[in-house]
């Protein structure tokens, strides 16, 4: 019965929204009136840019490649930004720490949150001397250590132990104000979430910003259950090579009622919540196109540069109704692929898979050997899995007990 009422309460709502109106969700008269919150999904293409400002303070999470540094900081002056409260850097990979040498030379910054996973490249370097520069000193968060941002509430989920690649050393955060919460989790694979499920913390959220730009190797089914979100923003460059977002992710948001945001369709997307409902700037997705590998990164960047799209300041708000009174629509098709599957599947079709372009497109060759060590996170893994360690690494043609009998685990990806 409760489901039933659910549904045609999300009819009305639906309707009521069609027709431009507001509906306002039941609130205590004893809450507290928290302050305005929102929440700047920065189009920076194939990366991640992400400003929340509430109560006059502020706090970017990435930003973005070492081409979007520039223009983050002249979105952020726009936005009379002055000083970021915290910077929170979710891994060390080009798309989310390229451009942050330039905020953090622009910028005061009172905060810098980084991963425990560091990486010895270029961009890297860079960002560790610009950090050097202006002698600030980076922290790893703990699990489960919180931090307010006005009115807001900054839980970190991740995270909590060492990985083999950078992906899963994503800091994971759940931001809250009043009665509605974000969840941003960078690019941790299914690992990460798996870990972060075992810490016991309630990370369902109104608003899930999906991992690694909605690839199938994040947003895995255990953990989308947990997050339960009414809303789902994807940040991705229009036409990049890794095909995101992935067929399977967005049949598992559209099956689920979800309405999603995308940065490659709509450019920045900005969501506002007085802690009692949230609202976008411009309307939910209808294309449910998953992605299609074509091209490098760096040319389907300059192209969706290059491509004009609606600003979204140009657009009218549009409010969505508030996630404690809106009910889920009913499962809808699958996501269609591009090209040759039909812009609207037979309902309970699945559309095929967009094959990934793995960062590694080629598995190492095992010439012989047995298995790979990390010895830093004392894993070890099938010569020809995808999340080899990039550092702390050890060949190794000893048996698997001889290797277990040494303190090593094996990886849960591959199985060795």
């Amino acid at each position: 019965m409760k489901k039933f009422t659910q549904k045609v309460l999300h009819l009305v709502l639906a309707a009521a929204v069609a027709l431009g109106c507001t509906l306002a969700s039941p609130v205590p008269a004893s809450a507290a009136s928290p302050d305005l919150m929102e929440v700047h999904f920065i189009d920076v293409g194939q990366g991640d840019a992400t400003l929340v400002t509430c109560g006059g303070r502020a706090m970017l999470i990435d930003a973005g490649d070492d081409t979007k540094g520039t223009a983050i900081q002249n979105y952020l002056q726009k936005q009379k930004i002055t000083k970021l409260d915290y910077l929170v850097l979710t891994h060390p990979d080009a798309d989310h720490i390229g451009g942050a040498p330039v905020i953090i030379t622009k910028f005061k910054i009172g905060n810098v949150f980084v991963s425990n996973f560091e990486k010895d490249n270029k961009t890297y370097q860079k960002l560790v001397q610009s950090l050097d520069d202006r002698q600030i000193n980076p922290l790893t968060p703990k699990v489960n250590s919180e931090y307010t941002l006005g009115t807001a509430s900054i839980t970190i989920l991740a995270p909590g132990s060492s990985y083999d690649n950078p992906n899963d050393a994503s800091i994971a955060l759940l931001l809250k104000n009043g009665t509605r919460s974000f969840l941003f989790t960078g690019d941790a694979g299914e690992d990460a979430e798996e870990d972060i499920l075992e810490t016991g913390i309630d990370i369902s959220a109104d608003v899930y910003k999906v991992g690694h730009h909605g690839s199938r190797y994040s947003t895995s089914k255990d953990f989308f259950q947990a997050v339960d979100p009414f809303y789902a923003v994807i940040s991705c460059g229009e036409g990049n090579s890794y095909g995101h977002p992935h067929a399977e992710t967005l049949n598992t948001l559209r099956t689920n009622g979800v309405m999603v945001y995308r940065t490659d369709e709509a450019g920045t997307i900005v969501a506002s919540t007085d802690g009692k409902s949230v609202s976008f700037n411009v309307p939910a997705s209808e294309s449910w196109k998953a992605g299609e590998p074509t091209g490098s990164s760096a040319n389907s960047s300059a192209e969706a540069a290059a491509k004009p799209k609606t600003s979204a300041s140009a657009k009218p708000p549009v409010t969505t109704p508030s996630a404690s009174s809106q009910a889920k629509p009913t499962a809808a098709p699958a996501a269609s692929e591009p090209s040759t599957a039909p812009a609207t599947p037979p309902q309970n079709e699945t559309a095929p898979a967009v094959e990934e372009k793995p960062q590694d497109s080629t598995p190492p060759a095992t010439n012989g050997l047995t298995y790979v060590l990390n010895v830093k996170t004392k894993k070890f893994h099938s010569p020809t899995c995808h999340s080899l360690p990039t550092t702390n690494r050890q060949d190794s043609t000893e048996s698997r007990d001889s290797i277990i009998s040494q303190g090593y685990v094996p990886c849960k990806k591959c199985n060795p």
